[in-house]
């Protein structure tokens, strides 16, 4: 008496909207077992694609198997079995030795015979040739939707999927969000983790309600789509998708992420540091740093400015950063320009005005025939792509220099 396993499995990412949901298929199975009197010892579910080898339960069903603890599979269609031929492989190489001795499917016919066999093996060719179809169908999508501006995949921090369009919007109050997390750590002083506690204290965070990984905050900082840049299979395309990060805040932004990752040097960079010179012996004015520890654990750092005495004996002591800051405004606000000179300021400034004027009018042309310079380019590297004369990853670096220069020019011209 054969003794079937019932498995069913519905893929997660499998974009067949026909095929029944696991509750469903065990319902049909179960009918079908009953209508057609099989044995029927278990039901194995599993919900993930057969496009590549690798399901445990459908391992296990195979084990099972071969080890004579069932000789038949009961599923509601070839398809459910495999879609990759190694699967497909296997289950034939079983009927040819003896150990499965027969399958069942309620939406399809199958014998144990020469022709039977034939017969499943093209069910299992045509079932892989829908998943390399609609992965083709799915790549000219996409590319359709770059070449058209448009983002393919999901939205990143501030903007939204819109169903409707299919296209991607700003959101209007996440943006502000990722606006200021940008404006936050151009300033300087914020690491990841502190970004990313803000991205979650206002709203951006995991699907569990804990801040997003250091890396995808990263992630979110280098991106070039908020310039309306997509990368995508690193490839550049332009987007059509609103911007609300400036590009002088996107360079600032990358500096910051260039100082933190870059190795750490030694020393201190002190605000008034080769600003001045000793009133009393002419030497240098140097800047030290002096941490205080307190017995709570706290500490606190003082900044001092002193002579270096490198030239002769000085009988000048220490400086706190707040007495140097005061002197230094004093000098400066001593300083100023007599009243007579008032007249001619004007007149510099209005030549300057002027000069400044025709300057940015010359270098406006200038900027937009670089620009057009670059579309040509453009246009000419994907020719030789497209007449083969170039190499895909040639092409593909060329194009995002050539993206990279016009998005610079763009915002020179702006």
């Amino acid at each position: 008496m054969t003794k079937y396993i019932a498995y069913c499995r519905k893929s997660t990412d499998e974009k067949d909207k026909q095929v029944l949901s696991i509750e469903a298929q065990i319902v049909e199975l179960k009918e079908f077992a009953k209508r057609e009197s099989l044995n029927v010892s278990e039901f194995i579910t599993e919900a993930k694609t057969a496009k590549v080898p690798g399901r445990k339960q459908f391992e296990l069903v195979l084990k099972k198997i071969e080890k004579g603890e069932a000789n038949g599979v009961l599923s509601w269609h070839p398809d459910r079995l495999a879609r990759n031929s190694i699967d497909g492989g296997k289950v034939i190489y079983l009927l040819d030795t003896g150990k499965l001795l027969d399958l069942k499917f309620p939406s399809f016919w199958f014998e144990s015979t020469p022709q039977g066999k034939f017969m499943l093996s093209i069910a299992f060719g045509q079932s892989k040739y829908y998943v390399d179809n609609l992965s083709e169908n799915v790549k000219r999508g996409n590319r359709q939707k770059l070449r058209n501006g448009v983002w393919p995949s999901k939205a990143p921090y501030g903007y939204t999927n819109n169903p409707k369009t299919r296209g991607i919007d700003v959101d209007l109050e996440l943006s502000k969000v990722v606006k200021k997390a940008f404006q936050l750590f151009a300033e300087g002083g914020k690491s990841f983790v502190e970004i990313s506690n803000f991205l979650r204290k206002f709203g951006i965070k995991k699907l569990d309600g804990k801040p997003v990984k250091v890396d995808q905050v990263k992630n979110m900082l280098k991106n070039k789509f908020y310039l309306g840049i997509m990368n995508y299979a690193g490839e550049y395309y332009q987007g059509s998708h609103k911007t609300f990060i400036s590009k002088k805040l996107f360079d600032e932004v990358q500096k910051q992420i260039e100082k933190i990752e870059r190795p750490r040097q030694n020393g201190h960079n002190f605000a008034f540091a080769g600003l001045a010179t000793c009133g009393e012996c002419g030497a240098a004015i140097t800047g030290e740093q002096h941490i205080k520890k307190y017995k709570n654990g706290n500490s606190q750092t003082f900044i001092y400015y002193r002579c270096t005495k490198k030239l002769k004996p000085c009988d000048q002591k220490y400086l706190p950063e707040s007495e140097a800051e005061d002197q230094l405004r004093k000098i400066v606000g001593d300083c100023g320009l007599h009243e007579g000179w008032e007249p001619y300021f004007e007149k510099w400034i209005f030549k300057a005005e002027e000069k400044d004027r025709v300057t940015v009018e010359f270098e406006t042309q200038k900027v937009e025939s670089k620009i057009q310079e670059t579309e040509v380019k453009l246009n000419r590297l994907l020719d030789g792509y497209l007449d083969q004369v170039i190499e895909p990853e040639i092409y593909k670096q060329k194009k995002n220099e050539l993206f990279d220069e016009k998005l610079g020019l763009e915002e020179k011209k702006s």
